[in-house]
């Protein structure tokens, strides 16, 4: 009896270090589905050539793979990732999230400094008076956020991250629960502004 307890005990133990490694995704395979997305996020996930393209590199995986999931279920509204998105498995998307997490992401920079200042006001404070939540809280102090719900920020395009900020406001984009689009609702679209210029320097 103790013989057939220990077995299972050891077979329990194998499958709970097992489990983790199947529901990650494969970084190679990744890398060889990749190549559609270079266009528009950049060959080394950092970006291409249009600002309002968001850089990859470096993000959480399993954040990837769910905005991919929402973009092909239509929960998020971009027509071209829908477009890239609907042929997608479950398995594609965290086999592109796994290769994407491990490109290292390139430092951004602020060009407004007198509007990054007031970007990092909001970002490390909030506005008490207009129920706008400190971004920190949820990104942590130095925007690497807190996985899977709450995305790395640091070093995104500025373009980007006003963009979806403004999206947030607008309820056009809604498939990260109500937290976003509570937040963003209550600030003021300087405040959008100043806060995405000082996340593109943040690292």
């Amino acid at each position: 009896m103790k013989i057939l307890l220990s077995l299972a005990m050891i077979a329990w133990m194998c499958l709970a270090l097992i489990a983790p490694a199947q529901a990650a995704g494969n970084i190679a395979a990744g890398k060889a589905k990749a190549g559609m997305c270079a266009a528009c996020h950049g060959q080394d996930g950092n970006g291409g050539a249009d600002p309002t393209w968001p850089k990859l590199a470096g993000q959480d995986p399993d954040y990837i793979a769910k905005q991919l999931a929402d973009f092909k279920a239509g929960r998020r509204k971009n027509a071209i990732m829908f477009g890239m998105a609907a042929a997608l498995s479950a398995a594609d998307m965290k086999n592109l999230g796994a290769y994407y997490a491990s490109l290292k992401s390139q430092p951004g920079a602020a060009n407004d400094a007198q509007l990054a200042k007031l970007g990092e006001k909001v970002y490390r404070g909030g506005n008490a008076k207009m129920g706008v939540s400190a971004c920190m809280s949820c990104h942590g102090p130095s925007g690497h956020g807190i996985p899977p719900r709450f995305p790395k920020v640091s070093g995104q395009k500025t373009a980007y991250t006003q963009n979806q900020l403004l999206a947030f406001k607008a309820g056009a984009r809604a498939n990260d629960g109500e937290t976003m689009t509570r937040i963003a609702f209550h600030m003021s679209e300087l405040e959008i502004k100043a806060v995405s210029e000082y996340m593109a320097g943040l690292h």
